[in-house]
């Protein structure tokens, strides 16, 4: 499938209802290489036959070769399989945690789903701990699951956290820009505080640096820079370096 008409969009507001025609191509060669030319429908995204719909309001992203997304300021969180998040323990259920990940229902967590855990040897996890972890389920029609260990049996740095640290939320559009491999965000920040800096995708935050007064400092910047524009950032970077602020 081509999408020149989306092409062309890319960088432009969409609005709930815009509509794209997919153009099939009616033979397959047999002969020549194939190039990957499928759209791959991105947050904000959906698919239908050979219509493609917007259904949320943003702006159109591109990512080499043919993937497609709304970039919007979502603050309400969908769970989606394979996303890494930062949940509360709220209660605990027989072999079960419930954790609060900030989307329309709560996740569960079993106390196997930690490395190193079996029935003999629980982890210590406790009513109101912080925990950083992974969807292994998430659709509609399922409740959440999360586990803190990835496919090899590995926590990789999901589990429980430590004592410390500050968590705030800030919009999903910022989480993104944090998330990416040049995010100019990120080392302008690394620059001005070196800090340990804990993303979730549910727009969770967990952020601890060497004092309690820096720790506040870089949550302040970062809730300041979720709408800002980025001479606005560099600008407010620069004055709290120079200790204006």
């Amino acid at each position: 499938m081509q999408v020149p008409e989306l092409m062309q969009r890319v960088g432009q507001v969409l609005l709930p209802g815009d509509e794209f025609r997919l153009e099939q191509e009616d033979s397959i060669s047999l002969t020549e290489v194939s190039r990957p030319s499928r759209a791959v429908c991105g947050p904000g995204l959906r698919r239908s036959g050979a219509r493609l719909l917007v259904c949320k309001s943003g702006v159109l992203r591109h990512k080499a070769p043919n993937v497609f997304w709304i970039d919007s300021q979502q603050k309400r969180y969908v769970p989606a399989k394979g996303e890494t998040v930062i949940g509360v323990v709220t209660a605990k259920a027989g072999d079960v945690f419930k954790v609060d990940v900030g989307g329309s229902e709560q996740a569960s967590l079993s106390y196997l789903a930690f490395e190193g855990a079996t029935k003999r040897n629980r982890p210590n996890v406790q009513v109101g701990d912080l925990v950083f972890g992974q969807f292994l389920v998430a659709n509609k029609d399922m409740e959440p699951e999360l586990v803190c260990i990835d496919g090899s049996g590995r926590a990789n740095g999901m589990g429980v956290f430590g004592p410390g640290g500050l968590v705030f939320t800030v919009s999903l559009g910022l989480v993104r820009r944090l998330l990416s491999p040049l995010s100019e965000l990120r080392a302008d920040l690394e620059q001005l505080f070196p800090c340990e800096l804990v993303v979730g995708m549910n727009g969770r935050l967990w952020v601890r640096s060497c004092s309690v007064q820096q720790t506040l400092v870089v949550a302040n910047l970062l809730q300041s820079a979720d709408s800002m524009t980025a001479p606005q950032r560099k600008e407010l970077f620069r004055r709290v370096q120079q200790g204006a602020l």
